[in-house]
Order: structure tokens, then sequence, then C-alpha cells
């Protein structure tokens, strides 16, 4: 009798392991994500997963002291946040040696994708190869990048900004002496504005209707630079010129304040480009002939896009592609504007780019549009 109880006791024992067993079973078969059953730790683990999961961007910036680049920079967050995506930002302000380290930094931080708007066009080959090897693809914003392996460039169309600036210039005055005032000689951009404005003007010159009296690149897209480039020709022409060829709004900004101190702003006809406040307030109140509009946020979320589509190992389909000393790199081009005064309200104003109240400040309600 006592055996059939030491049975029975054993029988129901293991019948009872049995059924613990098959319960844990069942409670794991629902879940993937996490074995613990303890809910606060399986919250913190599904988190943590997330995190590791996102994307994450590196973004160098030549210079955010620049207004431009101030836009591109928090277009870009919000559409690169929109897809997913955390984005690291450093700005080298100017600095070449600068954006090498700060962008070594950013390969250090386990970045998926490395944007770089770059200060020196020729300079980074060595930190591209580095991002390369640590399986870290390189897109070039807006500037492009040469003699390294970049796996795409999204930038508008360099040349016609350059040919949009002289033919503008070109159809208000078609004879007389021009002064070309180039930006940064390093800036890879500067020389492609300087493509196209020669593409307008040295049939031009070839025919005698044109004369170009002088030649200078400043350095960094500097104002300062230009203003003393501006005052030297200025000198050395005695005041004879009609026309400054501007690559950016920067750089006319410095040169009008040459001019102005000879009395000639307003009367020399001048080029710009990026539509920067200041210099579109200087078109409105006729300081300033024009500026070349690229839709900032349009370079921007594409730009973002793009990233991120290359963080995820997706092919990137370009317009057209741009050989860069090493490789024929997948170029988005982008359509650039023209502004003058009468195309404010339909451009930079209507896109949101700048407020009406901004732009018109110092220009009398009489004369406004």
């Amino acid at each position: 009798m006592e055996k059939c109880k030491g049975f029975h006791f054993l029988f129901v024992m293991l019948l009872a392991v049995l059924v613990l067993a098959a319960c844990g079973q069942d409670s794991g078969a629902g879940s993937s994500s996490s074995t613990t059953t303890d809910s606060s730790s399986n919250t913190d683990n599904v988190e943590s997963t997330d995190k590791d999961d996102s994307l994450k961007i590196g973004l160098s910036v030549s210079d955010l002291t620049l207004e431009r680049w101030q836009h591109d920079r928090d277009f870009f967050i919000a559409k690169a946040e929109e897809l997913g995506a955390e984005v690291i930002v450093q700005s080298a302000d100017g600095d070449e040696a600068q954006q090498l380290s700060q962008i070594q930094n950013m390969l250090s931080q386990g970045i998926d994708v490395l944007v770089i708007i770059a200060i020196n066009s020729d300079s980074l080959s060595t930190v591209v190869e580095q991002a390369n090897a640590e399986g870290v693809p390189v897109l070039a914003y807006d500037r492009l990048i040469n003699n390294a392996e970049i796996a795409a460039y999204v930038s508008f169309d360099n040349v016609r900004v350059g040919e949009m600036q002289a033919e503008y210039l070109v159809n208000l005055k078609p004879t007389g002496n021009y002064f070309l005032m180039g930006g940064s000689p390093t800036d890879n951009n500067a020389k492609m504005f300087r493509e196209g404005q020669m593409n307008i003007i040295q049939p031009l010159v070839d025919k005698g209707d044109i004369k170009i009296v002088g030649d200078q690149w400043a350095d960094n897209w500097d104002a300062n630079e230009a203003l003393k480039i501006m005052e030297n020709a200025l000198t050395a022409n005695q005041n004879n010129i009609d026309v400054v060829v501007a690559s950016n709004d920067n750089t006319a900004g410095g040169a009008i304040q040459a001019l102005d101190a000879q009395g000639l702003a307003g009367k020399v006809l001048i080029s710009g480009q990026d539509a920067d406040l200041a210099g579109v307030q200087r078109i409105a109140e006729g300081l300033q002939t024009m500026t070349v509009y690229k839709p900032i946020k349009t370079i921007a979320e594409k730009s973002a896009e793009v990233a991120v589509q290359l963080a995820k190992g997706e092919e990137v389909q370009g317009d057209a592609t741009v050989n860069n000393g090493v490789v024929d790199v997948p170029y988005i081009k982008l359509d650039p504007i023209s502004v003058g005064k009468d195309d404010i309200m339909d451009t930079i104003i209507a896109d949101e780019f700048h407020s009406y109240e901004d732009v018109y400040k110092n220009v009398p309600e009489s004369e406004r549009p």
C-alpha cells in the first residue's frame, strides 16, 4: 500500500512538471523580440533595439555663419527626421583642417552615411577613403568632391547658374566694361559658375562689345575680401566699370559696399546667388540687379532622401553623371531660378523663403508691390 502511495505521488509530480513545461512553451511562442517575462525589462529592450536600428547621418557643413547653409541644415534635419533618421551636424566655419577633423570624429560615432558640404573640393580624398573603408557611403551636397570615390552628388545645375547670371546682366547691358568677381578658388562650384558666365560673355568679348577689366576670386566667398577687391578694381579703372559679375550674394554685398562709397551703388549692374535675405533686400531697394534662387528646401529634402537611401544600401539613380577625376558620380541635378526685382513676389515670397515684411522693410510703402 505504501508503494502505491509513493508511486501515485511520483506520478502527480511528473504530471505537474510536464504541464509547467508546456505552459512555458506557449508563453514564449508569441514573442520573438524578447525572452524575458519582466514587462519593464521587455520595454527597455525594445527601445534600445529601435535606437540601434535607427539610421544615423553625419552632416558636415562648410560654414554655418553663412545664412544660406543655416536654411539647408534646418530643412535637411527636418526631412531626415521625418524619414526616421538621426542627424549629427558639425560646422567647420570655413576651416579646412577643422572639417577634416570633424568628419573623422563623426565616423567614430557610427554614422551610416556621410553628407559633406565641402570647403575645399580637392582636399577630402583621405577622409572619403576612410569612410569607404568603414562602409560609410559619402554624398556630396551642392559641392562636388573631386578625386575621391563618392556615392552621389546632389546640386543645382551650376553651369546654368553662371549662365543665368551673365544672361540677366547682358540683356540689360550688352556692351561695356565688365568686372568678374569669382567665389572661393577652392570651391568647385565657383569654377562651374565661371564656366557658365563665360559661355555667355566670351562671344561678346570676342566681338569687342564687352571688355573684361578685371578678374578676381574671393577666398571663402568672404564679403570683406570682395569689398577690398572691388575697391582696388574701381581705383585701377578710375570707377569706369559698368557691370560686376558677382558669383553669390555675399560677394555682391561686399562689392556693393565699395560701389556705394563711390556713389555707384544701384548704377553699376551686379549679379548674385543664393537669395540671401540681405541680397534680396538689396534687389528690392535697387542696389543689386539680380540673384539666382536655388530653392533650398528642394535641395535639402532631396539630399536627405538620397542620404537615407544610401544609408539603407539602396542604389541611387542620378539625372546624369559627372566625373570627379576618379569615378562617374551619379548627379541629381536640380533647376535654379533667376530672380530680379519684378520676380521677388512670385518666387522668394511665394515660397515663403523670406517674408514680405523682411524683404521690403527698407523700401517705402508707396514703392512696394
